[in-house]
């Protein structure tokens, strides 16, 4: 299981939680989002992948994003229709993949991933939130996880909402056969767009640790 730290801004701290072991890490490109990036770091991470965060964006803007910062994949965090995603994974090159976030607060909200499927790698399950002034940031909560047992589709999902270091036990409690990772943010935050690396590194450490008589998670 991966671990994804998203809203990275700036080169130190880019470093540092790369050196703590983040597998993915997250470039916001949403200018309302105090995370946003609107320059390139002097450093980008070499060993994690690069994911770019988009929210309704045109596409050409998403294709220069992926060049100028060289991205891996492309977070799809608005109301991007089942046909963007067909248009956008078209254009990519076929080396970068595509992660749909869909907002969930009961077993209803999972018909909507029917129309991504095959247009998609990846969905990201957060917590839906009443969506305002063009806000399409995270809530910073979590919703109930048992409502995924419904999830059935074969495209694997990465979990994020709220999730916090204190969450280990829960997080190596769920199961689920799609579970590809986890997206961390704000909860691991100094000043929004600062992670504390330390914790991180701690956080990711716990959770690949081996639980007594079983197997770790990661």
């Amino acid at each position: 299981m991966i671990v994804k730290v998203c809203g990275m801004c700036q080169a130190d701290n880019i470093r540092a939680v790369e050196r703590a072991g983040a597998d993915w890490m997250g470039f916001i490109f949403h200018s309302r989002s105090p995370r946003h990036v609107d320059a390139l770091p002097g450093y980008l991470p070499t060993r994690c992948k690069r994911v770019g965060v988009f929210v309704n964006a045109d596409i050409s803007f998403v294709l220069h994003k992926v060049k100028a910062y060289g991205l891996h994949l492309v977070q799809l965090h608005g109301a991007e229709t089942s046909e963007y995603c067909r248009r956008l994974q078209c254009c990519l090159p076929p080396d970068v993949g595509i992660i749909k976030m869909i907002p969930i607060l009961a077993e209803a909200d999972l018909r909507h991933t029917g129309t991504y499927i095959g247009h998609v790698d990846y969905f990201l399950f957060e917590t839906k939130q009443r969506q305002t002034a063009g806000h399409y940031g995270g809530s910073g909560q979590k919703f109930d996880w048992s409502i995924l047992d419904a999830y059935t589709d074969s495209t694997p999902f990465l979990l994020t909402g709220g999730i916090s270091p204190d969450d280990i036990s829960q997080l190596r409690a769920f199961r689920h056969p799609q579970l590809f990772g986890i997206d961390i943010n704000s909860r691991f935050e100094t000043v929004p767009g600062i992670k504390d690396a330390a914790l991180v590194q701690r956080f990711i450490a716990e959770l690949s640790e081996k639980p007594e008589g079983g197997e770790g998670m990661i």
